[in-house]
């Protein structure tokens, strides 16, 4: 996904295979089985390029990683309990940063 991201168009699974690993030990099947999953998650775009495809990021990372917590938290009916022992397992720093946004946030209203 970074390397997706990080670039302006879309990326034959080669393309993707030759950034992220140039000396070339990173399996072609692999990456295609991977840019296949993405797709079918809604997390990459595809479109036909000759015989193959090109895919393109829908989202930055972080996005995606908010968006999959969002729908687990959907899902799970003691939301406070949950976001309790998230917070809990947070390292310091990402714990201040949490209520450093979440102070951001209500000042806003």
């Amino acid at each position: 996904m970074t390397v997706l991201d990080a670039t302006p168009g879309s990326l034959t699974p080669g393309e993707v295979r030759d950034l992220l690993e140039p000396d070339g030990s990173l399996s072609y099947s692999t990456v295609v089985t991977t840019l296949t999953r993405l797709f079918e998650k809604g997390a990459v775009a595809r479109q036909r390029d000759g015989r193959a495809f090109r895919y393109g990021a829908l989202s930055a990372p972080a996005g995606l990683v908010a968006d999959r917590m969002s729908r687990l938290m959907a899902v799970e009916p003691d939301r406070a309990t949950v976001l309790r022992r998230f917070v809990s397992t947070l390292h310091p720093d990402d714990e201040r940063l949490l209520r450093e946004l979440l102070q951001e946030d209500s000042s806003d209203e």
